[in-house]
């Protein structure tokens, strides 16, 4: 009956220890758990850089995904960050339709549709969002690591970076 050199596991003949790997050659070399210098991140074969841009790109989703599964602050930051950008569009997309709902029952009143113009500027406010998601894409791409007022604080003592 042999033995794994390594770890003991009862090998039936194989070469390789079908438990930790080992080769069972003439001179059995204990098996590494990882690489030297390596994290436990999966994501650790992506540079910060783009790792962060990724964070931006499917919204709240690719934030969040990043920030659980990546360790480095430089990712963790942006991908709380583009969260907190998501979740505070959601609150002026929201807040902007109910006071353009608002206006627009009283201006109806009125005979003077403001309300509806208000709406018509909805698409002007989507445009703005999306460049600001573009300009943080951007700015992680170039390893900074920027801050969007209020919402990057906030997010920067959240992480504790």
């Amino acid at each position: 009956m042999a033995f794994c050199k390594a770890c003991g596991q009862e090998l039936g003949g194989a070469a390789f220890c079908p438990k930790c790997g080992a080769s069972q050659g003439a001179v059995a070399a204990p098996a590494a758990p990882a690489a030297a210098g390596s994290s436990d991140s999966p994501t650790t074969g992506l540079e910060e850089n783009i790792a962060g841009l990724l964070c931006y790109l499917f919204g709240w989703l690719s934030g969040l995904i990043f920030l659980l599964i990546d360790k480095r602050p430089f990712v963790r930051f942006h991908g709380a960050q583009a969260i907190a950008l998501n979740i505070s569009f959601a609150v002026i997309g929201i807040g902007f339709w109910i006071i353009t709902f608002i206006l627009g029952v009283i201006t109806t009143m009125l005979h003077f549709p403001i309300g509806f113009l208000l709406g018509l500027l909805f698409p002007l406010v989507i445009i703005g969002f999306i460049a600001v998601v573009i300009f943080c894409m951007y700015k992680a791409y170039q390893h900074e690591k920027f801050k969007l007022p209020i919402i990057g604080n906030m997010v920067e003592k959240m992480i504790g970076g």
